[in-house]
């Protein structure tokens, strides 16, 4: 799936690119939490956030706003598992009816970190299944 990136999104992966050597392939910005999501390409977390987050850190000082990162997934399943992390997601089953549906599995204990402050994390995981896989929603289980 194509996604299509803004001048703001196309600016800020630059700069996400520069403070951390790590590749990112999507840029979501949340202007109304304040916040940017990036979806760092698999394999690449551990360089993208630094020892201790420093890299992380760092760029939220240069952009002035928080930054969360996803690691990007061959398949639509493990893309979904990655959006709602940390939470622990024990499995993901795609439905395909009318829509496109993602069911996943999380622990009881972590469903509050899946949905988020006022659901701020689940909204940005199915923006972005959306964008990478065309998942109409994503529902817990």
């Amino acid at each position: 799936m194509t996604v299509t990136l803004s001048d703001e999104a196309r600016r800020l992966i630059a700069a996400f690119e520069d403070a951390t050597d790590a590749t990112a392939v999507d840029c979501v910005v949340d202007d109304e939490r304040d916040r940017v999501v990036f979806v760092v390409k698999a394999g690449e977390m551990p360089q993208a956030i630094g020892r201790g987050g420093e890299r992380v850190q760092g760029l939220e000082d240069d952009l002035g706003r928080d930054v969360e990162l996803v690691e990007d997934a061959p398949s639509a399943e493990g893309f979904v598992a990655h959006a709602l992390s940390p939470a622990a997601v024990y499995n993901v089953t795609i439905s395909e009816n009318d829509d496109t549906v993602a069911y996943a599995e999380v622990a009881h204990e972590d469903r509050g970190v899946a949905i988020g402050q006022s659901g701020k994390n689940i909204e940005m995981a199915k923006e972005l299944a959306k964008r990478h896989f065309d998942v109409d929603d994503i529902q817990l289980t």
